[in-house]
């Protein structure tokens, strides 16, 4: 980086390093927990139906197989939150075998307590229902025992995607991880261009752990770095009074320990229910105003010929680079891709077109398509170009914490948004209210919460900043 102009340099490409990108492990842990849990489905069925046949004589015994469906429901529920379905229950057996018992019991005691106060236990073989819950109970252990067997055969073991970059630290020794070498890739934590930061978000894509080996000087650094990409971080080892550590874990072997210091704002859960709600809302949007963005799209066409969409490189989850896409509301000999220059009001650069779209922020549509693609959500921090300045100074050197907000997926709006933090960044605070307020949107994340700003939002899509 030039630090005189800002100017961001290139560095060495992953080719270059013979890097391949990591495949999400995600997935597949997703499948085997689906697996899972249509594997206890129906143990619990064969162990109730199997206590059935031995006290009642026949398979299919009303009163035993009423207990065993009434039994499910609590088991799953309880399974679910306790965690028997985790990456730990398919790496250690002893771990799932503990959780999925302790639910079958917890399941069994609320189960009995109901039909007691029902007064229904009358009505269910004791004997019956008994037998099955024990045969419920080698089953599950027998099958989380054979879980890790069949992972080690069929994925080598594989569950979870770690990186280990060097950079001047203790050694580290883990079996299955990928180690680099921060020199190798151009990584200096205490570079803050966006360039470097989007290698490092590439790097940091689809693993489910980091770990940083590196001398005290740069822990600060890389610490910065950790919980501005929302990866799940470690540090070996520092003090936890001086990194504001999460968590710590102890590898006996080597003996040593590193410290969580960043786990990444969302959970699995809640992503997966964001982007649920995004896919849903956005394809059903798009469908809706169809009709609409056509005639948007032939009005543009119709006013200067130019080309339909404009796209421009921003940056987003893991400061990662990405393209945005927005309808054109400039002229073609003036557009600015990078950002450098904030558009302003009555800006000669802007079509007549251009100019109501962009007052009714109905250029903003077409970033459905990239909340499909997965790039965007559509509530979060709004994603920046990255020529963005506050004054002459680019953003990412302005402010310390930028980087901070890159933690979650960008957003078509957001909380900055609703506020009436929008419009051109002529000083330090038009920058910092936008900043304070995405980083209280990722710290306070809510599905109501996003709810809640998409309909605030339908009120300020035509405000004063609106150009």
């Amino acid at each position: 980086m030039n630090e005189q102009s800002g100017q961001l340099l290139e560095a060495p490409s992953f080719a270059d390093q013979g890097y391949a990108p990591t495949p999400s492990l995600e997935r597949r842990r997703l499948r085997a927990y689906a697996a899972m849990v249509m594997l206890d489905v129906v143990l619990i069925h064969v162990s109730f139906g199997t206590a059935a046949l031995f006290y009642e004589g026949h398979w299919w015994d009303l009163r035993t197989m009423v207990a065993a469906k009434a039994l499910l429901p609590l088991y799953l529920t309880i399974a679910l939150y306790s965690k028997a379905y985790s990456a730990k229950a398919l790496s250690k057996w002893v771990y799932g075998a503990r959780k999925a018992v302790l639910a079958l019991v917890i399941a069994a005691v609320l189960l009995n307590l109901v039909a007691f106060y029902a007064k229904t236990n009358a009505q269910f073989s004791r004997a019956s229902i008994t037998i099955g819950l024990v045969l419920a109970f080698a089953a599950l252990i027998a099958f989380r025992r054979a879980v890790p067997l069949v992972i080690d055969r069929l994925w080598q073991g594989r569950i979870r995607n770690e990186l280990v970059i060097e950079d001047g630290g203790p050694d580290l020794v883990r079996r299955k991880a990928k180690f680099i070498k921060a020199k190798d890739f151009a990584l200096d934590p205490k570079c803050d261009d966006p360039i470097m930061l989007d290698r490092l978000g590439n790097l940091f894509r689809n693993q489910d752990r980091v770990v940083i080996t590196c001398p005290l000087e740069k822990r600060a650094h890389w610490l910065f770095l950790l919980k501005s990409t929302g990866a799940y971080g470690e540090i070996i080892s520092a003090s936890s009074q001086d990194l504001g550590a999460v968590g710590a874990h102890h590898y006996g072997a080597i003996d040593q320990t590193v410290l969580v210091v960043s786990n990444g704002p969302l959970g699995l859960r809640a992503r997966m229910i964001k982007r649920l709600f995004d896919s849903l809302i956005a394809c059903a949007v798009l469908i809706a105003l169809a009709p609409f963005l056509a005639l948007i799209a032939a009005a543009i066409k119709l006013e200067d010929g130019g080309p339909i969409f404009f796209f421009q490189r921003r940056q987003g989850k893991g400061n990662c680079l990405f393209d945005v896409i927005k309808f054109r509301t400039m002229r073609v000999d003036v557009q600015d891709p990078a950002g450098v220059q904030s558009t302003s009001r009555n800006d000669a650069r802007v079509t007549r077109c251009g100019d109501f779209l962009r007052g009714t922020s109905l250029d903003e549509l077409p970033q459905l398509l990239n909340v499909l693609k997965g790039d965007m959500s559509l509530v979060g921090p709004r994603p920046h170009a990255v020529g963005s300045r506050v004054g002459d100074t680019p953003f990412w050197m302005a402010e310390r914490h930028y980087p901070l907000r890159h933690s979650l997926k960008p957003g078509m709006t957001g909380l900055a948004q609703v506020r009436g933090f929008r419009g051109a960044t002529h000083q330090m605070s038009d920058l910092t209210d936008r900043l304070h307020a995405d980083l209280e949107y990722i710290a306070n994340w809510s599905l109501m919460g996003d709810v809640v700003i998409l309909l605030k939002t339908l009120t300020v899509m035509r405000h004063q900043n609106a150009y």
